[in-house]
């Protein structure tokens, strides 16, 4: 793509132009369900040949492992699908970073796979505003850029992602190494309905805990058994305990137990904490290794810890600060009205952010339902949001920075 010499708004206006809609629909009439391999691969190609119009090197990056715990205890590797990564002008002494992942929470065998109109002319369909309608919103801001007199002044990597929707483990490494250097970062999760962004967020941190007893007869001499059914039962009250305004604490599932006549000796507590600053997750982190302790010598059996946070809360620090007001700054020009709060949800957002990089992270569409069978994307926003990324990196080329 060559830049012309067109003004800025007759470039913003071409948005029109390109198929932002059609090609989200291609996109999201294939499942690609986090642990559907062979649909995330049909959407990865889709999608480096779609990002291949742009002036830079498009490839395919190999997932890093990632541990899981099995029901029995076992730690395991589990698969997920390549990340798409595409370099522009790294030689550009101004750089962003635009993120964006391809999975979505619906399986291969989920019964949410159409996609309908409502009556109210919003579209209905799996993964169309969480986030393939913002993966073509991203492309499309980038196809806008490339056709102005900015483009030359800026570079960018892009990096979509096969796993975000399960924490990014096997791409937080690729994250943090194409998050260094950067002016910022824009990442294209949905926007609310009325175009509200989401501001601070609060972190994630996923745990595992094994516990090995001994066995015994129910009957003849269970108290020379160690119940580890009963010792994950004490630790999800006491970790409960520790639930309070900025750390949330949920205790979600025990697997384990055995037949009623014999002490069961295996049990796995999976927990999920939720602390709203870099404070509350180190005490959460100091108060869940005490615990270990404590439940191993109470109970007289072994305690395994497996997990952690994998994302770091996001507060709004004074450089984030100033990449939200150039949003709304451009949303302005634009004639939309752009604020943000904070939100207690979670995403690649707070794992840029903890690299020391601002990022606005719902720069997709305009939707809602996310998550659910209801999902829904708002078509009009698909033009209304690619002109507004486009506004903002062409904002930050013309000034050199933030």
């Amino acid at each position: 793509m060559k830049a012309d010499s067109f003004s800025e708004k007759d470039i913003l206006e071409r948005a029109v132009d390109l198929p932002l809609l059609p090609r989200t629909l291609e996109w999201a009439k294939i499942n690609s369900g986090t642990t559907n391999l062979a649909g995330l691969k049909g959407v990865a190609e889709l999608l480096a040949e779609a990002f291949s119009v742009l002036p830079g090197e498009t490839r395919l990056v190999d997932p890093e492992p990632v541990e899981t715990v099995r029901p029995d205890g076992t730690v395991d590797q589990i698969k997920r699908g390549q990340h798409l990564s595409v370099s522009v002008r790294p030689e550009a002494p101004v750089r962003i970073l635009l993120t964006g992942h391809m999975d979505t929470v619906f399986p291969a065998d989920h019964a949410f796979q159409q996609i309908k109109e409502f009556e109210n002319g919003s579209l209905n369909g799996p993964g169309l505003a969480d986030m393939k309608g913002g993966l073509s919103v991203m492309l499309g801001a980038l196809q806008l850029l490339e056709q102005s007199e900015y483009a030359s002044r800026i570079g960018y990597d892009v990096m979509i992602n096969s796993d975000e929707e399960v924490g990014s483990g096997s791409s937080a490494s690729l994250i943090n190494r194409l998050a260094k250097g950067k002016t910022a970062a824009l990442t294209y999760e949905p926007a609310l309905p009325d175009g509200t962004l989401a501001g601070e967020r609060g972190g994630s941190g996923n745990f595992s805990i094994i516990f090995t007893g001994k066995s015994a007869h129910a009957g003849r001499n269970p108290d020379e058994g160690r119940n580890a059914l009963v010792a994950a039962a004490d630790m999800a009250l006491r970790l409960k305990a520790l639930h309070r305004e900025g750390l949330s604490v949920n205790p979600a599932k025990i697997d384990g137990g055995g037949p009623n006549n014999a002490v069961p000796d295996h049990a796995i507590l999976r927990v999920n904490f939720r602390p709203k600053s870099l404070e509350d997750q180190a005490e959460a982190q100091k108060a869940l290794d005490k615990l270990v302790k404590a439940i191993a010598t109470t109970h007289e059996l072994d305690v395994h810890c497996h997990g952690g946070f994998g994302r770091p809360p996001k507060p709004i620090d004074p450089q984030a600060e100033k990449l939200f007001g150039l949003v709304k700054q451009c949303g302005s020009e634009l004639g939309l009205d752009i604020n943000w709060r904070g939100t207690g949800g979670v995403c690649d957002g707070n794992n840029i952010a903890a690299c020391g990089i601002p990022v606005v992270d719902t720069m997709g569409v305009r939707g809602g339902a996310i998550h659910s069978s209801d999902e829904y994307l708002i078509p009009e926003s698909l033009v209304e949001r690619a002109q507004l990324s486009a506004l903002t990196i062409m904002r930050i080329a013309e000034k050199g920075g933030l």
